[in-house]
């Protein structure tokens, strides 16, 4: 089930944002039955008085610190070739939908080796749950795990991380397929012929993402998955979907330069739950 994860690491700086990421990180661990690592660059007291108090609020899960010698951004790049998964906390906007991402946590999502989980400050446990009236919050079912996916570049690295990330909850599996139609006069109103040109292109794209699913749905059976193939823009659509869930799973182009891509930054900065940045060939 973990996809060969041995274990979770989270960035810890003393701040508000990443003490929440690093309980998200231990709420993972506990999941996948996995130790948690605390990764801190300086040589003050906050990696000990983090693990300290997630110990006491996840005994379950075996928490080591580690302390860098290099810079952050670099220390985050050397530990996620080491880890299976990387947790890095953002500042929050209050009353808004966007987030600010530090150049530290988008040089980790941009560039790490593993995927990149980011968390906004003040992210909290029942935040990962549906709610239900008069049942204790961490008995309520998860919300869904979103998945993002381009048909054209099929990465079964993206897929499995989303599948796995359900699985652990468990939580149902939300995959969303997006494109833009090629029709002409795009200031035009779409005639007959346009839309059933997008009707016959949606139903092809629809067929070839359940064909592209259907090894998934048989390894993790006991994950519900839902399916939307929808016309328009993928940033648009996935915020639309990740309003109610406890994740959204994205990917982005490994390889020297590529950098996360035009519609993995905007999900990262406008994203409400966290965004998880899969890297793939």
């Amino acid at each position: 089930m973990d996809q060969g994860i041995g274990s979770v690491t989270a960035g810890v700086d003393g701040s508000r944002a990443g003490q929440d990421a690093a309980a998200w990180a231990a709420r993972e661990a506990r999941r996948r039955k996995l130790p948690l690592r605390l990764l801190h660059a300086g040589t003050d007291s906050v990696p000990e008085r983090a693990a300290e108090e997630l110990a006491c609020a996840y005994p379950q899960v075996e928490i080591t610190v580690i302390r860098a010698r290099s810079p952050a951004a670099k220390a985050l790049l050397t530990a996620s070739s080491g880890t299976g998964l990387l947790v890095l906390g953002t500042r929050g906007f209050t009353g808004f939908a966007g987030f600010p991402v530090g150049s530290v946590a988008l040089a980790a999502a941009a560039r790490a080796s593993c995927p990149v989980v980011l968390v906004r400050s003040g992210e909290r446990s029942e935040d990962e749950r549906d709610a239900v009236p008069g049942a204790p919050p961490d008995e309520a079912p998860y919300l869904p795990v979103v998945l993002g996916v381009d048909l054209e570049r099929p990465a079964g690295a993206l897929v499995g991380q989303a599948f796995c990330t359900a699985a652990v909850r468990p939580a149902p599996l939300h995959v969303v397929h997006t494109w833009t139609p090629l029709c002409p006069d795009r200031g035009a109103p779409a005639g007959p012929a346009c839309c059933a040109e997008t009707a016959a292109e949606e139903d092809t794209r629809r067929h070839l993402l359940a064909v592209w699913l259907r090894p998934w749905r048989r390894r993790f059976p006991g994950t519900a998955v839902e399916t939307e193939v929808v016309p328009g823009r993928p940033v648009q659509q996935l915020l639309r979907t990740c309003a109610r869930a406890g994740l959204l799973v994205v990917g982005r182009r490994s390889g020297s330069g590529r950098g996360l891509g035009e519609v993995a930054h905007s999900l990262i900065h406008h994203a409400t739950c966290p965004v998880a940045v899969v890297p793939y060939d």
